[in-house]
């Protein structure tokens, strides 16, 4: 939909919006269930924020022999700069993400991930200074357990308002210290211009609340932001 170009400064853009003028920005829209669960935690940099484009990956609890999971290199090995990783299956208790499989997303320009399941190696990516949202963390792995079983196509995460939220290839996650969000990709340059507008709004009542004025005052001049 966009050029590679256009997609490196909308992603660099969203760095400098929050979550939350988002999350207005997309009510306003209509857009009103795209919140991600209160589970999900920046268990690596804590309070980096995650901005990039969904690359999808599917998996699902089933045994299977000892000794790696192809589908689940392919999956990774077909990520490419500026993508988060977005795993999305039914495993409990297990390891969806882990060092390796960082460092190799970021080799081709990976950003980031986000997990709905569990990581591991934490302290070492964290070392690596690579940005994880993730529901848990786990020292169990998948091998043997949980099996990826495609990629690039549609996945549900849990929400925040509802039960699961839909994440096609190509739409945007953004995260950060209040939580993560899926920006269909229809309307993310609409959602990325009315939050930056809303951002440098906040910063004008911050820099006149500074000065005196009242949050009475900030109200009536400004609305509700």
């Amino acid at each position: 939909m966009f050029s590679q170009e256009k997609r490196n400064e909308i992603r660099k853009r969203f760095e400098s919006v929050d979550t939350a003028n988002v999350a207005d920005v997309l009510d306003n829209l209509g857009y009103f269930d795209f919140g991600l669960s209160q589970e999900f935690a920046p268990f690596t940099n804590t309070g980096k924020k995650l901005a990039g484009w969904a690359y999808t990956i599917r998996g699902q609890m089933t045994p299977f022999p000892m000794g790696g999971d192809a589908g689940k290199m392919e999956a990774c090995n077909g990520i490419s700069a500026g993508e988060v990783s977005v795993w999305s299956g039914n495993g409990e208790g297990i390891c969806y993400f882990g060092e390796l499989i960082a460092l190799g997303m970021r080799e081709r320009g990976s950003v980031g991930a986000l997990v709905d399941g569990g990581i591991r190696d934490v302290r070492w990516i964290d070392e690596h200074g690579i940005s994880v949202y993730a529901r848990y963390r786990t020292p169990v792995q998948s091998i043997g357990r949980w099996k990826v079983t495609d990629h690039q196509v549609p996945v549900y995460l849990r929400g925040a308002t509802i039960t699961h939220v839909r994440v096609r290839p190509g739409d945007f996650i953004l995260a950060d210290e209040d939580g993560a969000i899926v920006i269909p990709v229809e309307v993310v340059e609409q959602v990325l211009e009315e939050a930056e507008r809303l951002t440098q709004t906040e910063r004008e009542i911050r820099v006149e609340l500074a000065k005196g004025l009242t949050l009475a005052q900030a109200l009536e001049k400004y609305g509700h932001v």
